[in-house]
C-alpha cells in the first residue's frame, strides 16, 4: 500500500484527467526498486488543454510553485521540470515535479502509449512510466540513479525469469548492469546477444566472452559517457535558470 499523500497525489491527478505518467523514486517503488522519496515525478502531456487540468488538480491539491521556473508550456517544451509543495491537510509538504522533455526520452505521446497501467485495492488507477522508458530518464549525472536502474533491471529478471518473452530478454540484455548478470544473459541467450552487439558492443562482446574484467571496464566506460552527456544536455539549461532568478 502506498503512504497517504502520495495517493492522494495520484487520486487527485486522475480524478481531474491530467495526461500524466509517474515516474522517478515512486515508480521504482511500484517496479520492485525500493526507493523513498517524499517527492513525487511526473511525465506530463505539454499542451494548453492538459496544463488546465493541471492548474485544477494542483490547485485542489493547494500547490504551489517553489522555485524558478513558473509552470508554463514554454519552459516545459525546455526541458525545464517546475516544483511545487502540496498544502492539502492529505498531502502536506509532498513536493511535486513535473517535466515533459528528457534527455534521450522519447516524446510524451509514445512514453503513453508504452505506459504501464495498474490498479490499487481501491480501484485508483496508477498510470507510471514503462520500465525501458524509466530506466532511459534514470541515465543521469546522479550518484543515486544508477545503483536503481541495476536493481530495477534486477528486480525484473526476477520476476519474469521462469518465462522470459524476447522483448524481456532483449530489455535485460540491452540494459543490465551488472557483470555476472550479463554473462549469464549473454551465456542463455547468444543469439540475442549478438543481434544487440552493434548498440552495445562492448558490454556484451565481454559478456559473450565470459571476461569479468572486460564487461566491468565496458560498464564503467558507459556510464561515465551517459553522465558526461547529461551534464552537457543541463549546462545550457542550467544558464537559463541562472538569467531567470536574476531577472526575478
Amino acid at each position: 500500500m502506498i503512504p497517504n499523500p502520495i495517493h492522494k497525489v495520484l487520486s487527485i491527478f486522475q480524478s481531474c484527467e491530467v495526461r500524466a505518467l509517474l515516474m522517478g523514486g515512486q515508480a521504482c517503488v511500484f517496479y520492485g526498486g525500493a526507493e523513498f522519496s517524499r517527492d513525487t515525478d511526473f511525465a506530463i502531456l505539454a499542451d494548453t488543454d492538459n496544463l488546465e487540468r493541471l492548474g485544477r488538480a494542483l490547485m485542489e491539491l493547494q500547490a504551489e510553485v517553489i522555485a524558478i521556473p513558473k509552470l508554463t508550456l514554454d519552459h516545459l517544451h525546455r526541458g525545464h521540470a517546475v516544483h511545487f509543495r502540496c498544502r492539502h491537510p492529505d498531502s502536506t509538504g509532498m513536493r511535486v515535479d513535473v517535466m515533459s522533455k528528457m534527455r534521450g526520452v522519447d516524446d510524451f505521446d509514445l512514453l503513453w502509449e508504452r505506459r504501464t497501467i495498474l490498479q490499487g485495492e481501491d480501484g485508483t488507477i496508477y498510470e507510471l512510466m514503462s520500465l525501458p522508458d524509466l530506466i532511459q530518464a534514470k541515465k543521469t549525472q546522479r550518484d543515486k540513479d544508477w545503483p536503481m536502474i541495476r536493481r530495477l533491471v534486477e528486480a525484473d529478471y526476477a520476476a519474469c525469469r521462469s518465462e522470459p518473452t524476447p522483448q524481456q530478454i532483449h530489455f535485460w540484455l540491452k540494459e543490465a548492469r551488472t557483470t555476472a548478470l550479463l554473462i549469464e544473459l549473454a551465456g542463455a541467450y547468444p543469439e540475442a546477444a549478438k543481434k544487440i552487439l552493434p548498440k552495445r558492443h562492448d558490454v556484451l562482446q565481454g559478456a559473450l566472452s565470459a571476461n569479468e574484467l572486460d564487461v566491468e571496464a565496458a560498464l564503467t566506460a558507459e556510464e561515465r559517457e551517459q553522465r558526461l552527456a547529461d551534464k552537457a544536455y543541463w549546462e545550457p539549461l542550467k544558464k537559463e535558470l541562472e538569467q531567470m532568478r536574476r531577472q526575478s
